[in-house]
């Protein structure tokens, strides 16, 4: 398998993002541009970043500016990320993440959530949970109201409803068109069919394969008090089995922190982060010394070599899918990778502003 790190000299996606709301009209800058890791420079620093700090996949650049208000407020970072992810929750816009999310095989939205709390390192998590927009908020709950970490399903729905959440119809006219469309067009031997002219014939064959979509949003804040805490949530794999949890729902998958050390998190193929613990193994590695950038790339490393399935794996023996990290240490560098990448990037922010930071990579995508 093809072990070097192959990342770009000039980068070219990255570009600046303002403030809004109260923070409006300050120009995001942190005046020091990510640092590009190299084949031979595994453990190169990336920028580095003085006092509070928030960063999100690419997904979260307005969540990354509403949880820095927060903290600039005084807010502790559990309480400042789940606001800021919040913002996709309910944002129909976005298919990957709560209300808009795409279903499960049935057309059903069903939706992962999980926080961890570096202060008093506690944790909590919500699986397939169904009817409630806000899955992060009720992970938050099972941190704080329940001696549990996790609940999924009726159990999950039934918390929800106790503490006061609606349960609402989380399948917006988008989805559902787009949930139908893949239903329609999975085979020509099965009774579901397309629009189509009484002399078409083949109907229902794909034209080309699908894209399974993932996607996700995770989000992690050192607050004015030194203090960690991160957030992941997403509606999973669209169209996937029914009952089907990621990895965002599973402390040391989807995310972790530990308020010595750091906080990372992750978005892509859950089954390759489950398999392999990837953020756990992130912390631990910044706890070794790795710069969170090093980081990243490590645990990319370590999926692509237990990757062995043949269907998994491209003609030259790489992974045929993605997995993104997103990383930051108490000193409040920040660092993020992806497996296959060249234009990729996370959102951060200070007090300063925010701003578009590249995603170092293994291997450059076509």
């Amino acid at each position: 398998m093809t072990n070097d790190i192959d990342n770009p000299s000039s980068p070219s996606s990255r570009r600046d993002f303002l403030k809004t709301s109260a923070m409006a009209g300050i120009a995001a800058s942190f005046g020091v541009a990510p640092r590009v890791v190299g084949a031979s420079s595994l453990q190169a620093e990336p920028a580095a970043f003085a006092g509070p700090i928030a960063i999100s996949s690419r997904n979260g650049q307005q969540s990354v500016l509403k949880a820095m208000e927060l903290i600039q407020s005084g807010a502790d970072a559990l309480d400042a990320v789940v606001a800021g992810v919040n913002l996709v929750e309910e944002d129909p816009e976005d298919t990957s993440v709560g209300y808009g999310g795409l279903p499960n095989a049935l057309g059903v939205v069903q939706l992962d959530s999980a926080v961890m709390h570096g202060l008093t390192c506690r944790a909590g998590s919500v699986g397939c949970i169904e009817g409630i927009m806000y899955p992060s908020k009720v992970a938050k709950l099972v941190l704080e109201r329940t001696d549990h970490v996790n609940l999924v399903g009726q159990g999950a729905q039934d918390f929800a409803v106790m503490h006061g959440f609606p349960v609402q119809n989380l399948l917006t006219e988008k989805a559902r068109l787009e949930w139908v469309k893949w239903r329609e067009n999975m085979s020509t031997q099965d009774d579901y069919l397309p629009k189509h002219q009484p002399g078409s014939t083949g109907i229902g064959d794909l034209a080309a394969p699908i894209k399974r979509h993932w996607g996700t949003i995770h989000c992690s804040a050192i607050d004015l008090a030194g203090n960690i805490s991160c957030v992941t949530t997403t509606s999973g794999m669209a169209f996937k089995v029914p009952g089907r949890i990621g990895d965002s729902p599973v402390i040391g998958a989807g995310l972790y922190c530990d308020n010595t050390v750091g906080a990372a998190g992750s978005t892509g193929r859950g089954e390759a982060n489950l398999e392999n613990l990837a953020s756990f193994l992130i912390v631990e590695r910044m706890r070794a010394g790795d710069s969170p950038q090093a980081a990243c790339l490590y645990a990319c490393q370590r999926i692509a070599d237990h990757t062995k399935l043949a269907r998994l794996l491209d003609a030259n023996g790489r992974p045929d899918f993605n997995v993104q990290f997103y990383a930051l240490n108490i000193k409040g560098e920040v660092g993020g990778a992806e497996i296959w990448g060249g234009n990729g990037t996370f959102a951060a922010a200070t007090p300063a502003g925010g701003r578009l930071v590249d995603l170092a990579y293994l291997y450059k995508a076509k």
